[in-house]
C-alpha cells in the first residue's frame, strides 16, 4: 500500500479484519469473561497476542478507516518482507504523506511500544505527518519523542 522512494520494502501479505469486531466475537462464541481472562476460544489468533487484543485492533482499524475515508485518505498497514518491522495502520493522504498508528491493548505506553514508529520516523522523515499509539488509557498526550498517545475512546472526526 504505502511506498515511496525512501520507504522500506513492504511485504505482500495482507492483514485482514472482519468489518465488525463484535460480530467476530459473537461468531467465535467469545464471552466477556472469556475475553478478559484470555480463555481458549476456539481457533488461535494468527499472530502474537490475545483474542481481545486482536478484536481491539479491529475496532480501532474500523474507526480509523471510516475517518480516513471521509478525509479521502487510504488506509493499510506496513510490514517489512523480513517481518521484523510492522506498523498496525498507515493512513496515506493524497500527497503520499502518512500518519502511522500502533494499536496497543494497554493503558501505559513504554519505549518498546513505539519502537517501530520511531524506526519509521527515521526511515521516511518528512513524509511522516504524525505517529500515534492508540491505547485503552484515559488521557491523550505527546511523548518526549514526539509520538502521540491517544485513547481509543477519544477517536472521532
Amino acid at each position: 500500500m504505502y511506498r515511496s522512494a525512501t520507504s522500506p520494502p513492504a511485504s505482500a501479505a495482507s492483514k485482514h479484519h472482519l468489518a465488525d469486531p463484535a460480530l467476530a466475537s459473537r461468531l467465535l462464541g467469545a464471552t466477556r469473561t472469556g475475553l478478559l481472562e484470555n480463555a481458549d476460544l476456539g481457533p488461535p489468533v494468527p499472530r502474537d497476542g490475545t483474542l481481545l487484543g486482536a478484536l481491539f485492533e479491529s475496532l480501532v482499524t474500523l474507526c480509523v478507516r471510516v475517518y480516513a475515508q471521509r478525509a479521502e485518505a487510504r488506509t493499510g498497514h506496513l510490514r517489512t518482507f523480513s517481518g521484523n518491522r510492522e506498523v498496525d495502520l498507515i493512513v496515506e493522504a493524497h500527497d503520499k504523506r502518512v500518519v502511522a498508528i500502533e494499536v496497543k491493548l494497554k493503558r501505559t505506553i513504554k519505549d518498546g511500544d513505539t519502537h517501530n514508529l520511531r524506526w519509521l520516523q527515521q526511515t521516511i522523515g518528512d513524509e511522516l505527518l504524525d505517529a500515534i499509539v492508540i491505547t485503552t488509557g484515559e488521557t491523550a498526550y505527546r511523548r518526549p519523542d514526539g509520538i502521540g498517545v491517544v485513547p481509543a475512546a477519544l477517536l472521532g472526526p
